[in-house]
Formats: C-alpha cells, structure tokens, sequence
C-alpha cells in the first residue's frame, strides 16, 4: 500500500513540506482509538532472539531510526509503533536556529537517494527537552548533538557541553555529530586533535552524573583509509563507546541523475542507496581495524532486508533507516527484523 498509493501521493510534493503533514497526520491518527493498536500488530515483532545489549542497554530489536528525523523529539512515541527498536533524535543545537535557506531537501527518485543540506534547522534544547518529558518508555532514545552554525570556533565544545548536560536526564545515549558536511569549519570539528579534546571534555561531564550515558561518534563515509585509521586510535584512546557509520556523503559519483540536475541542487549530503557500499566498506574496515574492540551502528542506504544483513555481516551491531524508510515504508522495519530472526 505505501510504496503503490502513498509514496506515490507523497513524492508529487516538496519534500520538506510533505515531512511536516505526514508527521500532522501520524500525529492525528495516533489520537483515534484503536489506531495505535492496528499499527503494533502491523509492524512490531516482539521476540527475545531480536534483543541485543549494547554499552549497557537493551534494545528491544537492532533496528533504529537515524537522526534528522525526528529532529525536535515530537513524534518518537508515535515512532516507536512501526517497530523500532530505538530512536536517535536530533541533532538538537542549544539555540533553536533555522538552517539553511529553503530549498533544502531534494529527492534522487531514479537513485533512491536524497540529497539535504538542512544545516542543523531545530528549535532548539529546551524544546526537545519539554518534548522528551513525554517519554512514554517505550523504547530507548539516542540524543544527537551539535553546536549552533553562528557559534565561534573557540565556542564550539561548550555548545556540545550545554546540550550534554541539559539532556542528560532524558536520553539513552548521546551522539557527538561532527561529520554533517552541511554546517559550517566543517574540517575543525573533523580534526583528530579537536576531537580528543571534544570527546575529553564530553567524557568528564559526563563522570559528573551519578549513571553515564554512552557517548558515540557519527563519522562520514569519505574518509580514506589513514583518517579511519585515526578514528580506531581515536575511539581506544579516548575510550569512546562507540562510532555510527556514517553520516552523508558530498560524493556524487555513480548517481544516474544528470549532472544538470545535481548542478541544479547544488552543494548538501548525499543518502540512500547512493552509498551503501561504501558505508559498509567503512563499517568493515572499522571492524576489521580494531578487531571488533567497540560497538558499530550502521547507517547508510538500508532500503531491504539484505541491505540490512550485509551491514550486520560487515560487523555493524545496531542498523538505523532513514532514507529507506521513507522510499520502502514502515514494513521494511518488520522485514529486516524477520530477516533477523531468519537467520538466528
């Protein structure tokens, strides 16, 4: 039904407005008496054989949904009925901001790919924040966090800071995204020695709470094989709890739309199928690099069940859909996890 009649209906509109009326429309048909019910027994597989356990929490299944979604926290408990097994929020800057000038968001239809350069639009920590005091529990909750675009260089691990602090309370674990090739010193925040005084300064705030939350690197797919390299010494020395790979890539080789299409959209982050070979390529690297010495969740081009197994294969231990879920639909959550269990 979704990809025959609603896809269909959804792609004849701008991509960025057709987000906001399906979240309206989810919203409102969560409301109905019985529809929250109806889609659990769509879309939720409840089986111990799909829990894993990962830098101390369990979730209830290895698929999750990536960050950019649901940037405000508005709609993840409606989310969590399409089968999630979490949900990563964000990336929520301490200042609400608008992003980059409209238009912004662009599909690939013939690549089953999107191309974005939101520029971190959100309405800020204290929004998400009186948004995740609505937490009904239902699964967990990932935190992706990043610094305002008009913040000053020297400023930049402070912003980190105010969102780690403030959401502390009210997340599972937390994101430092530093690999958005939409906002700007993009090189600074991708220095291995910024880093390490980022994550360093993260981690101390962090030994200040009572409970610590896992603290995860989003990395981007076009680092070569040195720069991984540096992300592996990276993780063991700053003992990260793990990395997210990846992120979107500015590479646009390959892509079967035309360069004057490409040259009409311009500069933003390339996702979906364009690059699941190469996030897997980068998952396996990591694995294979460090002998499997931290947790990966694999992000990048996840449209079907065998998508999903082969970054599982490549050594990810968590998956997250963004892209595919809006080209495939919510099914493909319930697919993959029966894949899963398939397998098992």
């Amino acid at each position: 039904m979704y990809k025959t009649l609603l896809r269909p209906l959804f792609f004849c509109f701008d991509p960025e407005k057709i987000h906001h009326v399906t979240f309206s429309l989810i919203k409102f048909s969560s409301k109905i008496p019985g529809f929250t019910s109806l889609l659990r027994s769509l879309f939720v597989i409840e089986d111990k054989r799909l829990e894993r356990q990962l830098f101390g929490l369990s979730f209830k299944n290895p698929v999750g949904l990536a960050a950019g979604f649901d940037k405000n926290a508005v709609l993840y408990n409606e989310l969590a009925n399409f089968g999630f097994g979490f949900i990563e929020i964000g990336t929520v800057t301490p200042k609400g901001q608008s992003g980059n000038p409209k238009k912004r968001l662009f599909r690939l239809k013939d690549d089953k790919g999107i191309i974005n350069r939101m520029g971190f639009n959100n309405e800020g920590l204290e929004a998400a924040i009186h948004q995740l005091k609505k937490n009904k529990g239902k699964l967990i909750i990932g935190g992706n966090i990043g610094k305002n675009t008009n913040t000053k260089p020297e400023h930049y691990t402070e912003d980190y800071l105010t969102c780690f602090r403030a959401l502390h309370p009210y997340v599972d674990y937390f994101v430092l995204n530093v690999s958005c090739p939409n906002v700007g010193s993009h090189a600074k925040l991708n220095d291995k020695d910024y880093l390490e005084e980022l994550i360093g300064a993260v981690k101390k705030a962090n030994n200040l709470f009572k409970i610590q939350k896992p603290i995860l690197l989003k990395i981007a797919p076009d680092l070569n094989n040195n720069q991984l390299d540096e992300i592996v010494e990276l993780v063991a020395t700053t003992k990260l709890d793990g990395v997210i790979a990846s992120n979107t890539s500015v590479d646009r080789r390959g892509l079967k739309a035309s360069d004057e299409q490409l040259a009409s959209i311009g500069n933003g982050g390339l996702s979906g199928q364009p690059i699941k070979d190469k996030s897997t390529q980068v998952i396996k690297y990591l694995a294979e690099k460090s002998k499997k010495a931290f947790p990966i969740i694999g992000v990048g081009g996840i449209h079907s069940a065998e998508d999903a197994i082969e970054k599982l294969d490549a050594g990810a231990d968590l998956i997250q859909i963004y892209t595919g879920f809006i080209y495939e639909g919510p099914s493909l959550i319930k697919r993959i996890n029966k894949a899963i269990l398939f397998k098992t």
